[in-house]
């Protein structure tokens, strides 16, 4: 069943330019596809290095206003940074990327080549809708291969039960395993422009190709 996905009033005048594009779809989660990985190193891992050069990672489109919607919510973003920032700096210290499962890797592609965060989750261990809103104070989960995480004032995804992941760092609650058949990935932009309508396109056809997503269904909130 497709999931609801709203947006707080709290957040909308915080920041009005948030949205937040939806995938949801089945699939068979596997450990790697080399496909991918050779198109990733190929053809993005040279335009990121590209954008560090022209813009210094900070400045690059869509994480410079992901930066500014944080210190509009109150969260410092050299601190806590949004997920695709962290991404891109690691290519830029010449680290490379962890390799997770194939929708996991997608939607690190998908953020690369956006400036967009991206997260998915696994829609049978979430309760109800969800709303993208602001952590409130004192809030908290545990994070995929973290300690708890400190998340007010963050932009956070939550359900019935609480917060369950945002655009800095998802909880574990309903990270993506092997085992996982249904996923809902969100792409999250502060930006006010038309590349959310773009990353919605090719992130759908990078999950099709490389993730075998099948039944998508695309639609922004």
């Amino acid at each position: 069943m497709k999931k609801e996905v709203t947006i707080s009033q709290e957040m909308k005048e915080k920041w009005p330019y948030v949205r937040v594009g939806c995938l949801q779809y089945q699939v068979e989660v596997k450990s790697k596809n080399e496909e991918m990985w050779d198109y990733l190193k190929k053809n993005v891992i040279k335009k990121v290095k590209d954008d560090i050069f022209d813009y210094d990672t900070p400045n690059i489109p869509n994480v410079k206003e992901s930066r500014e919607a944080y210190k509009a919510f109150g969260k410092d973003p050299n601190r806590y940074r949004v997920s695709s920032e962290a991404l891109i700096r690691r290519i830029g210290q010449g680290k490379g990327l962890y390799e997770v499962n194939t929708v996991v890797d997608v939607n690190n592609l998908i953020s690369l080549k956006s400036g967009f965060s991206v997260g998915s989750y696994d829609p049978a261990n979430l309760e109800g809708d969800l709303t993208f809103r602001i952590g409130r104070e004192g809030e908290m989960y545990k994070g995929i291969g973290k300690d708890e995480i400190k998340i007010e004032y963050l932009p956070v995804i939550a359900d019935d039960k609480g917060a369950v992941g945002s655009s800095t760092s998802d909880s574990e609650r309903a990270m993506i395993r092997e085992t996982t058949k249904e996923v809902l990935t969100l792409i999250y932009s502060f930006s006010n422009n038309q590349d959310l309508e773009a990353a919605l396109a090719y992130g759908e056809k990078y999950l099709k190709e490389y993730a075998f997503a099948q039944g998508v269904e695309a639609w922004i909130v």
